[in-house]
């Protein structure tokens, strides 16, 4: 069954990203205010400020009874190459669980609408007419939602044969589990990021100046030290496979519509933990993860394959701003700055003056750019 995809919840983004930007101003600004820039945002026993779906401009699950274990949100973007891989390893994890299929077209340029009649017939397919973004698009799906659980599934994700069957036991048996993740591997069998902390200025700040070792004490969003051998808790994990139960995607919503891409888990994660919830990292089961397929489409890549970084550094601009509000904001932006700074420096020392300013000028434009754009952080550029 395919249908033409609108935004549920509002008439708009940007009337989604005001509504939800006014309503974590008014209920969220003692939190942003008590964060410090050297900490990670502390979670709390109990929700810190009031959550709705509503408030994130994400529609509401049904009320009625599940039908179905897992809810699989799938959201494609011209990787029709890699769907039969994607059903291929859905089936061979499926085992006893029921599972309802979602997936959510976001106007894919290739030929993935007519594959996603031949591969999936019994999936709910959404036809958009027009990219929405990673978070919008997930957020479609959740009136469809008929699961206990809700997975969130890349395309470019393939589980392994015990992946299901591993992280629905474990939401099983751990009732105050709101999130669970896994091992995420390359096709090479490298690791791949998958148990994270919190982002915060500061920790951004010693990665990207490479300064992290200077302060060994500081948490940072991957610590290379971190035991990723055992089941734990962490912060947040990728959304390329992130299992969620059915019950907090009702009272918190899914992803803030905000973030067109890169944050949307993060802050989710968060929301989850201020609400009680627990997020935890399971390794006993792992996912291959390509990676970067949608954005390879674009034609927008680095040399080392990572997306160009416009759509991340707006996606930060409204998460430190949302969470650590204005000062964190202003203490994000300078950071970034001294950032340049290191590393024109560094091209300097390295005889690359002319190539390494013009690459800083390029950053420093950007930046300055997607804040106006963003008013400061409050709202998305598209």
């Amino acid at each position: 069954m395919e249908s033409q995809g609108n935004m549920p919840g509002c008439s708009g983004p940007d009337r989604c990203a005001e509504r939800a930007f006014r309503a974590d101003e008014r209920c969220g600004s003692r939190i942003a205010d008590r964060e410090s820039i050297f900490q990670r945002p502390m979670p709390t026993a109990s929700p810190t400020y009031p959550e709705s779906p509503s408030m994130h401009g994400a529609p509401d699950v049904p009320a009625s009874a599940p039908t179905a274990d897992v809810s699989v949100v799938i959201v494609n973007y011209n990787t029709a190459h890699l769907l039969e891989q994607l059903r291929e390893s859905l089936d061979a994890a499926r085992g006893s669980l029921s599972l309802q299929i979602i997936i959510v077209d976001n106007a894919s340029r290739d030929d993935s609408l007519a594959r996603l009649k031949r591969v999936f017939p019994d999936a709910h397919v959404i036809a958009n007419p027009v990219n929405v973004g990673f978070g919008r698009a997930n957020n479609q799906a959740l009136p469809l939602v008929q699961g206990r659980y809700v997975l969130l599934l890349n395309t470019d994700a393939f589980v392994s044969a015990d992946t299901l069957q591993r992280t629905v036991a474990h939401l099983d048996s751990h009732p105050r589990c709101g999130v669970v993740g896994v091992r995420l591997v390359g096709r090479d069998g490298q690791a791949q990021p998958d148990c994270r902390n919190f982002p915060t200025p500061w920790n951004v700040f010693l990665t990207r100046a490479g300064l992290h070792r200077l302060f060994p004490k500081v948490a940072l969003i991957d610590d290379p030290q971190l035991d990723r051998s055992s089941t734990r808790d962490c912060d947040w994990v990728p959304g390329c496979y992130l299992l969620t139960r059915r019950e907090v995607v009702a009272r918190l919503g899914l992803f803030d519509p905000r973030y067109f891409l890169y944050y949307e888990e993060v802050d989710f994660c968060l929301r989850v933990k201020r609400d009680g919830w627990h997020v935890t990292y399971l390794p006993s089961t792992s996912v291959v993860h390509i990676g970067g397929e949608s954005a390879k489409s674009e034609g927008a890549l680095t040399s080392s394959g990572s997306q160009l970084s416009a759509l991340q550094v707006e996606s930060e601009l409204l998460y430190f701003r949302k969470h650590y509000g204005r000062a964190g904001l202003a203490a994000f932006i300078v950071l970034s700055w001294l950032t340049d700074t290191i590393h024109a420096v560094k091209w300097i020392v390295r005889g690359q003056r002319t190539l390494g300013l013009a690459a800083i000028r390029r950053h420093s434009g950007l930046l300055l750019t997607l804040l106006r754009k963003t008013r400061l952080g409050t709202v998305p550029t598209r």
